[in-house]
């Protein structure tokens, strides 16, 4: 009887351990059906800080980012070491979009794309983005956008395309950006950056395009910039009430 005993305790202690595994394991699912906290926060500030005449957002008013269809929000489709799921990609271009880029972008930790061309949004830059390290895309082109170019934006490393034209972007360009190593494409045409442009950006070894037309630049373009190896088309006309340049296309140096 003793041993009877003793056999039924230790397979009680069994079933036991494997409904708690179980128990654990339906826990994780349920978490990892939803997308972090964090980021669904984020992505609320960021509705808030915009005026969307059009309610193409109305989707965000209910459900899961990633589990609801939310419009312009596309996630990984596996969870995270962290079991939630991701937002990989923001993009709300051509939206008749106004106000303001939310600081709480940088909160996106994960995200790849962010893009809201063509739309009327004004207000500055938020330096958070930079917070965003896995960042390849930012597409902010076609809007209202003033103020200065966040220092922070240098620190994107994976950055692959930075389109920033058509806006009113003033100051001048960070030396910060020496530090994009990815890039490939950067279009900073159309604004009213001004000032010199840096010897540093010829530490870009992968820069394909580089668009400066249009702006209110001074002085000469460097003769570093000779070192841009992988360099295919550079606009640099530049005309002002003070200065002029007629560097409409250098294809090859």
């Amino acid at each position: 009887m003793a041993s009877l005993s003793g056999a039924c305790s230790c397979m009680f202690k069994v079933w036991g351990c494997i409904l708690m595994l179980l128990c654990c394991n339906f826990m994780f699912h349920a978490v990892a059906q939803t997308t972090h906290p964090n980021e669904v926060s984020a992505l609320q500030s960021v509705k808030s800080s915009l005026v969307d005449p059009v309610n193409h957002l109305e989707s965000w008013n209910k459900g899961d980012p990633c589990k609801s269809s939310w419009t312009g929000v596309l996630c990984f489709h596996n969870v995270g070491t962290d079991g939630y799921l991701h937002v990989q990609v923001l993009q709300l271009l051509n939206m008749n979009l106004s106000g303001t880029l939310a600081p709480e972008l940088g909160q996106l930790s994960q995200l790849q794309i962010l893009d809201f061309m063509w739309n009327q949004i004004n207000g500055s830059i938020p330096k958070e983005i930079g917070n965003i390290s896995s960042l390849e895309l930012l597409l902010l082109n076609g809007n209202k956008l003033s103020g200065f170019l966040p220092d922070e934006l240098g620190q994107l490393s994976h950055l692959n395309r930075l389109q920033l034209d058509e806006n009113n972007i003033s100051g001048s360009l960070p030396t910060s950006f020496a530090n994009l190593t990815s890039l490939q494409h950067m279009h900073l045409n159309n604004n009213s950056i001004s000032g010199q442009l840096p010897p540093e950006l010829s530490k870009l070894p992968n820069l394909l395009h580089l668009l400066l037309d249009n702006n209110n630049l001074s002085g000469k373009l460097p003769s570093e910039y000779s070192q841009l190896a992988a360099m295919r088309i550079l606009y640099a006309s530049q005309t002002s009430s003070t200065r002029s340049w007629n560097l409409e296309l250098l294809p090859i140096f």
